[in-house]
């Protein structure tokens, strides 16, 4: 992966950075850690501009988050409470809880959006729930922008500052990322159990 990454942007600069970070979007195992500090790196040698790379970086994570937005907006407030009406017992949801979680995302979605951006392994899956809340287009736009803008700042910088060290990056970001997915799975299984416990105590 990584060699892959290297050959691809040397080859195709600007263009490469902003396709590679649209798929690191939409496929989340292609890692932005190992993305942007390696542009940082090219950047340092004066062989890509280091703005132009934030910004094509920033424009292609804005254009991944997309799919993921329109994914959600196309699911929906009722299909996702029909499904947890049908699938509760694994989604670990009833139907008030989607409204509830709803409601709570339409009074600081913004916020969210914005500092969702920031965290490995959510940074992708936040562009849903803005979808399902019908969080206006601009405004999902504005956030994720400011957020990816500065996820790229800091893997671009990080990359500019340690040159052919870039790689280091993701040595501190990917341990990151495995702990938050452990997180989020432990706590699949904790609900899990106790929904189905709180059913049939019912």
């Amino acid at each position: 992966m990584v060699d892959f990454i290297v050959e691809f942007l040397s080859s195709t600069g600007y263009i490469g950075v902003f396709l590679l970070m649209a798929l690191e979007n939409i496929f989340p195992p292609i890692p932005s850690e190992m993305i942007m500090p390696f542009a940082g790196f090219v950047a340092s040698k004066g062989e890509l501009n280091v703005i132009g790379v934030l910004l094509a970086g920033t424009a292609g994570s804005v254009a991944g988050a997309l799919p993921w937005y329109y994914a959600g907006k196309l699911l929906g407030r009722e299909r996702l409470k029909r499904a947890a009406e049908k699938y509760g017992r694994w989604l670990t949801i009833s139907p008030q809880e989607v409204d509830k979680s709803i409601s709570t995302f339409e009074k600081h979605g913004k916020t969210t959006v914005l500092l969702g951006r920031l965290i490995p392994a959510i940074r992708t899956l936040i562009s849903v729930p803005a979808g399902i809340a019908e969080m206006p287009l601009l405004t999902f736009l504005g956030f994720t922008t400011a957020g990816s803008l500065i996820w790229s700042g800091v893997l671009v910088g990080a990359g500019f500052m340690l040159q052919k060290n870039y790689s280091e990056v993701a040595g501190y970001v990917d341990p990151a990322a495995k702990a938050i997915v452990a997180v989020i799975v432990i706590a699949y299984f904790y609900r899990l159990f106790f929904h189905n416990k709180g059913k049939e105590n019912l």
